[in-house]
């Protein structure tokens, strides 16, 4: 799943804070930010998004930004953005849960706030088709289960690499991971062959979601072909290879959530 989200802050800092982390996160998509209410209220109601980090002790109290904006979003809208309150405080915490925020985060935020607001949202998501699967008639229901199996199942997809008339189709799950070279990308197959795309491994990046995940500078790797994460040696192996591909800082937050998700499947600590 992927999520849209608007930043509400009068401090750039924040801001900017906010959206480095999430950029490490394939499934949020930075819409736009704001510093005061009218701005932001404006923001929400032009594109609708599916979360609003929202700051509610404001540097500035004269940017009107803090709870009050819940209230101006139900004049206008029969349902709301998902509310994920960001302060330097838990002093307005009881006053959060009277308003029903989805989520309230301290300043400085980090990274595993946003591997953990991820997995809520996709629970909640899945809790949904449930719920909407138990109201439709039979048929319909019969029909909507057979779709999110569908969906569950379309896991894997065709890429087409072009070059010069030539186009060359590449099943996603043979794929182990993909390498810059300069302005090109290496993808490297589980068969052991390399194929050149001639596009940045940037644009690999923007087009491509889970199982495949930045890691470095130089790599997105298929976390289904990752067999051991070496956290102290910043490593990541591929099974039945002897590749170890390094991770770096910069993008520890989505190893962290590759992990994290191996935790929550089936999943035996020893």
């Amino acid at each position: 799943m992927n999520y849209t989200y608007i930043i509400l802050d009068d401090d750039p800092e924040s801001v900017e804070r906010i959206r480095k982390i999430a950029n490490e996160f394939s499934e949020l998509n930075f819409i736009a930010s704001a510093n005061n209410y009218n701005d932001g209220l404006n923001l929400i109601l032009k594109h609708i998004p599916d979360l609003v980090f929202l700051e509610i002790d404001p540097k500035d109290k004269a940017s009107g930004l803090g709870l009050t904006l819940i209230n101006g979003l139900l004049m206008y809208l029969k349902e709301l953005p998902k509310i994920i309150v960001t302060t330097k405080s838990k002093d307005l915490a009881f006053d959060c849960i009277q308003y029903e925020v989805n989520d309230y985060f301290l300043k400085p935020l980090s990274a595993i706030d946003f591997v953990k607001l991820i997995h809520k949202l996709n629970k909640l998501y899945n809790e949904d088709e449930v719920l909407l699967v138990q109201k439709l008639k039979p048929k319909e229901k019969q029909s909507m289960e057979e779709g999110i199996q569908i969906n569950k199942n379309r896991k894997s997809f065709i890429l087409c690499v072009k070059s010069y008339g030539d186009h060359r189709y590449i099943d996603s799950n043979e794929i182990c991971y993909f390498q810059a070279d300069n302005n090109s990308t290496d993808i490297h197959l589980k068969s052991g062959e390399m194929i050149t795309a001639f596009k940045t491994l940037k644009h690999f990046e923007t087009v491509l979601s889970n199982p495949f995940i930045r890691i470095h500078n130089s790599y997105i790797v298929n976390r289904n072909y990752i067999s051991r994460i070496h956290t102290g040696n910043s490593l990541c192996y591929i099974k039945k290879t002897t590749i170890k591909l390094p991770f770096s800082k910069s993008y520890k937050a989505n190893v962290d959530f590759i992990i994290s998700e191996f935790a929550n499947e089936n999943y035996i600590e020893t």
